[in-house]
Order: structure tokens, then C-alpha cells, then sequence
């Protein structure tokens, strides 16, 4: 928090380059939030430029009362919701609420057809997640790719915890499905 404190009092007291330097340091963040939930890189250019002006005008805003990276994920996520509403893109597909478990993992092999096997694996793990509807899209990978925990996660889209588990699951349980499907059963 002390990071975050001379951060936001540097870029609030207008120092040289100080914004810029606390764009850089959430940049990641924001992209990877936004693309995940849009999936088009021009929009997310133009609505990662609508995030950093929000945080610009809101940063005197902000009270310290989680991380500042929760804070600019929480503006991220926000608009990119509304941006999904006004082009009627829905954040959540109910009709995928069939029981199973989650993703197990492939095993680690070193001869070409193994290696072979979990390259095509890989690809259609990344065709199934990018097929999930972008609530559920966005959870799983800030889960599983970011190692963000599920509190961390619940601040970032202000959804309750028990909220981002039920979407984290029904999540594994569609890309469980689809990777069945495309993999022959071989999971």
C-alpha cells in the first residue's frame, strides 16, 4: 500500500511522467481485463484509453481501501460491462449449468505424439475459453492464468465470492464439454 500511496500522490500532485508511470505499472492488468471480456483488439485500445481517463478523473477518488490494481481492474471491468450492454452482448449464458468436475490436468509427456496430443489440446483450450461467455471468459483466466484469488477477483467486478465460484465452475464444466467434444472423450 505504501507503493500505491506515493503512486497515486505523485500522478495527483501532477509530477512530471507520474501518470504515465502508473499507467505502465497497471497496463497488464487492464488490457488482459478488457480483451478478455470485448475479444477485439481495437476495441479494447479504445476502451483501455476510456479506463486510464476515468482513472485520471477519478484518482482523487480513491481512499486507499483495497490495492490500487483492484481499484483500476474494478474501473477496467466496469467498462467493459457497459460496453458489452450497449452492444447487447450478454456477460453470462445460463443455458450451461450441467453437472461435472473441473479440468484435470494433461499429462506431461516428451515423445511427439504426446507432445503432439497436448498442442492440439492447448489450441482447443484456448478456442473453448475464448468461446465462454465473457463474464465467465474473464473470471476463469484471471483465476487460472493470472493466479488472481477468488476474493481478489470479487473486488475487481464487485460480485460476492460465492458469485465468481459459481461462475468459475460452470466455466470449467463448459470448457470440460467442449474440450470432450473436440478431443474425442480422451479427458
Amino acid at each position: 500500500m505504501g507503493e500505491d500511496r506515493q503512486v497515486v500522490a505523485a500522478a495527483l500532485s501532477r509530477r512530471p511522467g507520474a501518470f504515465e508511470a502508473l499507467v505502465r505499472r497497471h497496463e497488464r492488468l487492464v488490457w488482459h481485463l478488457v480483451y478478455r471480456m470485448v475479444q477485439h483488439p481495437e476495441e479494447t485500445r479504445e476502451l483501455c484509453q476510456e479506463v486510464y481517463l476515468r482513472v485520471h478523473q477519478q484518482l482523487h477518488q480513491f481512499r486507499f481501501e483495497s490495492a490500487l490494481s483492484t481499484w483500476i481492474g474494478r474501473i477496467a471491468f466496469g467498462v467493459a460491462s457497459r460496453h458489452l450492454r450497449r452492444r447487447r452482448i450478454p456477460l453470462v449464458d445460463l443455458g450451461h449449468d450441467e453437472a461435472g468436475s473441473a479440468l484435470e490436468g494433461i499429462a506431461d509427456e516428451y515423445d511427439l505424439q504426446a507432445r503432439h496430443e497436448r498442442d492440439d489440446m492447448a489450441a482447443h483450450l484456448e478456442h473453448a475459453v475464448a468461446a465462454l461467455p465473457p463474464l465467465q471468459r474473464t473470471v476463469v483466466t484471471l483465476y487460472h492464468l493470472d493466479e488472481l484469488g477468488i476474493g481478489e477477483i470479487a473486488r475487481i467486478t464487485g460480485m460476492p465470492a460465492g458469485t465468481i465460484k459459481s461462475h468459475l465452475f460452470r466455466a470449467r464444466l463448459r470448457l470440460r464439454q467442449e474440450l470432450r467434444e473436440s478431443a474425442g472423450d480422451h479427458l
